[in-house]
């Protein structure tokens, strides 16, 4: 499957994700499944090959929460710096918008600098930082919260 080739890699070798559990191709069927059976997208960019895709989903469980998301948005390298992800994010943020979500979370490594300054160009603030609390590659890494309000 072309999502868990896209995503595995970047599991696997990059500390943008704190996750080490690879994609699996049942795992990602049933992934689709669950997202759209909750009216959750999963958009993705394509050219004759996978760029990208965009997704998003609870942010924390309970009814107090559900206008709020925390997204996942995943780009090719060559996809990159092309503008592929503000589109993405577009259409991602139109979805929201149409069901009513107040605010959109971005969960970013602290390793990942260009991860959070492309959000900050597409309007996220960075709301938190909480230190030390992913673990991959032996070392312990800070996650940036980022938020963007849509109301």
């Amino acid at each position: 499957m072309a999502i868990a080739a896209l995503w595995n890699p970047i599991i696997r070798d990059t500390a943008i994700t704190f996750t080490t559990d690879e994609k699996s191709a049942e795992g990602l069927a049933a992934t689709l499944a669950e997202k759209a059976g909750a009216d959750f997208p999963f958009l993705i960019a394509e050219a004759g090959e996978l760029l990208g895709f965009a997704t998003y989903g609870s942010f924390r469980n309970g009814p107090g929460y559900r206008r709020t998301v925390e997204h996942t948005i995943i780009l090719a390298p060559q996809a990159r710096g092309r503008g592929i992800g503000r589109a993405l994010m577009a259409a991602l943020e139109e979805h929201a918008r149409a069901r009513s979500i107040h605010s959109l979370i971005a969960g970013v490594s602290g390793e990942n600098p260009s991860g959070r300054a492309f959000h900050a160009a597409i309007g996220f603030a960075e709301i938190a930082v909480l230190p030390e609390v992913g673990f991959k590659f032996g070392r312990w890494m800070d996650l940036v919260l980022m938020q963007k309000r849509l109301g």
